[in-house]
């Protein structure tokens, strides 16, 4: 995967003072949050042990942009004491139209994009503006763009202006315009939902419960999947799963805990050698997996690189790191595998240093 800075350092000494612990290694693989503006003690305690790759920031969590710069120095000085040597990940979701944390660019929602009079312009302004909005305050990581394809108007994808598209080919211009456009900023993008949300009907949400795409390998790899070769040839940051289940690649197991979608859809057909993350491991549609921790692993097993503890409660994170750890010492986790999913992120993290 291109870096975004690629002289930045690598993941490997002088970047570490000692070898991690395993409670350090998987800290490497988690992204906390918490509630309220303020972030908690045992948050900043934990980033200062080491123990954790990032953090995500909510609507909730920002009342403007001194407030939020003032965290993120808040964040970035307990990082500074840590033993890992690269900044966190500092991230939120800037998609557009309805779905922003701050306010902002970009303005125009992805539909609104695909439907303006040049939409490759404005999908460059959009990925310019987010990419600007979020360096602003010190944030490093856009939990955007979606590239998924909808397939009926007013579907999920569509209802909530979220796709650029109908057709696999505009979807993947402008999503790679605004990938471009953004990187440049310095602020690693993120392509979701993989491998598509765009057949699920509109209240099929994986936020609130199993969802079950029946699209057929035809539809999934020449329509939703279609994007993703454009936007990894432009080097995109990171490719988020989607919670949801497609029988026609794994019948038994939502995408991001799938080792076929994961690593033979994405990494092994696809190409992609960047960063894997998580929807929020907090989703509905895991309920029958356990609690986080369980989830935390599964996600892990099936070759996920960062797991996202989106619950606005510290204690989630921890409890996922605390998993990770105990699955990597008992040998649940292969130990040469998940040091090489983390320093796939922790060579992300140099890269925007």
């Amino acid at each position: 995967m291109p870096t975004l800075n690629p002289t930045a350092p690598q993941p490997t000494d002088p970047d570490q003072d000692a070898e991690p612990t395993p409670a350090q290694l998987a800290g490497r693989r988690v992204i906390y949050s918490y509630q309220g503006l303020t972030p908690p003690p045992t948050l900043l305690a934990d980033i200062r042990a080491g123990r954790a790759a990032g953090v995500i920031f909510f609507g909730e969590n920002v009342s403007g942009p001194e407030q939020l710069r003032s965290v993120v120095r808040q964040l970035n000085e307990a990082q500074q004491q840590s033993p890992v040597h690269v900044p966190l990940l500092l991230m939120t979701d800037q998609e557009g139209g309805l779905v922003r944390r701050l306010p902002g660019a970009p303005e125009l929602s992805a539909r609104k994009i695909g439907q303006a009079a040049d939409p490759l312009a404005a999908a460059t302004a959009a990925g310019t503006g987010a990419g600007e909005n979020l360096a602003g305050v010190g944030l490093n990581v856009n939990l955007a763009p979606v590239l998924d394809v909808y397939e009926v108007p007013g579907n999920f994808a569509d209802h909530f202006e979220r796709s650029f598209s109908s057709d696999p080919a505009v979807v993947a211009r402008l999503g790679t315009a605004f990938i471009t456009a953004q990187q440049r900023t310095g602020v690693a993008a993120t392509a979701k939902h993989f491998p598509g949300l765009g057949t699920a009907p509109t209240a099929a949400n994986t936020d609130t419960g199993p969802v079950v795409l029946p699209a057929g390998p035809g539809r999934l790899r020449d329509v939703d999947e279609a994007p993703y070769p454009d936007a990894i040839a432009a080097g995109v940051g990171l490719v988020m799963l989607s919670w949801a289940v497609y029988p026609a690649l794994d019948p038994d197991h939502p995408a991001g805990l799938s080792t076929t979608v994961v690593e033979q859809e994405l990494r092994d057909r696809l190409g992609f050698e960047g960063v894997t993350i998580t929807d929020a491991l907090e989703a509905g549609a895991l309920q029958a997996v356990g609690g986080t921790g369980q989830r935390a692993v599964a996600a892990a097993l099936a070759g996920m690189d960062l797991l996202l503890c989106s619950a606005r409660d510290t204690a989630q994170g921890e409890q996922a790191t605390a998993a990770l750890a105990d699955a990597l010492s008992t040998g649940v986790l292969d130990r040469e595998a998940f040091t090489a999913a983390a320093d796939r992120v922790t060579a992300l993290r140099a890269g925007l240093a």
